[in-house]
């Protein structure tokens, strides 16, 4: 306790001197773009387009060491062959040591309101998946619903189509991807993180059923976006016992989000939904704990304490989350109370310049036991160029 009283000292302290920066990364949800949105149109000429993200985060936990950590360093590379033609691709290194390709894909343009793709792409499902830069969220982490529910970075290889009907208003996707692995490797799904094990990645992965992904954005509001996302299909089988009961399970999952944002208010929320079907043969067959049931709500608010015509902005927000991995279960298992958590968290964003953020928060975590679980300070830097 004494670790994260000075640390908010500190904090403190740190936050009383602001100056004033240009800023030209908009709070707007109507305009603001992610990395693969911002390399796509920022491709005026052909040739390449170079940018990157990254986070260095610190997480004290009461009664326990901290843990320092270089999140993520994300190098961002765009390609324009021609009016037409562009490749968009993100290589990943977490925690210093471990290299991924989050992104990788073509996109053929047919008109300008409709886009073909194909390679490894993000699935549209709720808001921090798709924007996940760590300027684009409040917060040192990303909120725990987009870790356990929706298993942010969410990414598969596949194909489908992307565009914008700006008559009506909306942003559409429609994807097939290859689904979750039932069994990835000594991994199995279930537990705390519900589907998180199975992705692939786009690591020699496995298909043997289809799956589709959706989303629609509306903004034909002013200052306001709404999403409605939509994800069915099977996870994947290993081919030598794909016949047997258990070895795979249905997946129908459905997502709502919203975000506003009026002067130096801020404001967003998401609700996700899963079903889960033969989870019962599943988690017989592969010793899991797997609900039948996954989900998940967050509310939040945000507030610019310095000027609106400052080009610096300093958000003081507060968020509230609720999720349950058992939000119901099925056959012998018995819903495990621990998965069923809710947490708040209050804290600063302090955009220091375009493209760069000082975060910190601390964090109050409960679940439907009796055990008492410890909070969390975070403290957090983040860039994105």
């Amino acid at each position: 306790m004494k670790k994260i009283t000075l640390s908010l000292i500190l904090l403190i302290a740190s936050f009383t001197y602001a100056q004033t920066v240009p800023d030209s990364l908009s709070t707007n949800p109507q305009t603001q773009q992610n990395a693969a949105q911002r390399i796509l149109s920022g491709n005026i000429n052909t040739g390449v387009t170079v940018g990157g993200y990254g986070e260095i985060t610190y997480n004290q936990p009461e009664a326990d060491n901290g843990e320092l950590d270089v999140q993520r360093l994300v190098l961002l590379f765009g390609y324009k062959f021609n009016d037409r033609v562009q490749f968009v691709t993100e290589i990943e290194l977490e925690h210093v040591e471990e290299i991924f390709v989050e992104q990788a894909f073509v996109q053929y343009s047919l008109t300008d309101n409709v886009n073909l793709r194909g390679g490894l792409m993000l699935v549209p499902m709720g808001i921090t998946n798709e924007y996940h830069e760590p300027t684009t969220f409040n917060g040192v982490e990303r909120p725990s619903i987009d870790k356990s529910i929706v298993p942010t970075t969410w990414r598969e290889i596949g194909f489908g189509v992307a565009g914008r009907l700006d008559d009506v208003s909306l942003r559409y996707q429609a994807y097939v991807f290859n689904g979750f692995k039932s069994v990835n490797g000594t991994k199995v799904l279930g537990g705390a993180n519900g589907l998180r094990n199975g992705r692939q990645k786009g690591i020699q992965s496995t298909v043997d059923s289809p799956n589709f992904a959706a989303k629609l954005d509306y903004y034909g509001l002013p200052g306001l976006r709404l999403g409605l996302s939509g994800y069915f299909g099977r996870t994947q089988a290993e081919d030598d016992i794909e016949d047997i009961d258990g070895t795979s399970v249905g997946i129908s999952m459905i997502g709502l989000d919203a975000r506003y944002a009026y002067k130096r208010f801020t404001a967003r929320g998401q609700y996700i939904h899963a079903n889960i079907s033969d989870t019962e043969d599943y988690n017989t067959l592969n010793s899991a704990d797997l609900g039948s049931a996954l989900q998940g709500w967050y509310v939040e608010g945000a507030y610019n304490l310095l000027p609106q015509n400052k080009e610096q902005q300093l958000f003081a927000f507060a968020r509230y989350s609720d999720y349950d991995t058992h939000a119901s279960v099925e056959g012998a298992l018995v819903k495990n109370d621990a998965y069923d958590r809710d947490e708040w968290t209050f804290g600063l964003s302090y955009k220091i310049a375009p493209g760069a953020v000082v975060k910190a928060d601390y964090q109050f975590f409960s679940d439907a036991t009796d055990v008492d679980s410890p909070n969390q300070l975070n403290i957090g830097l983040g860039v994105w160029f």
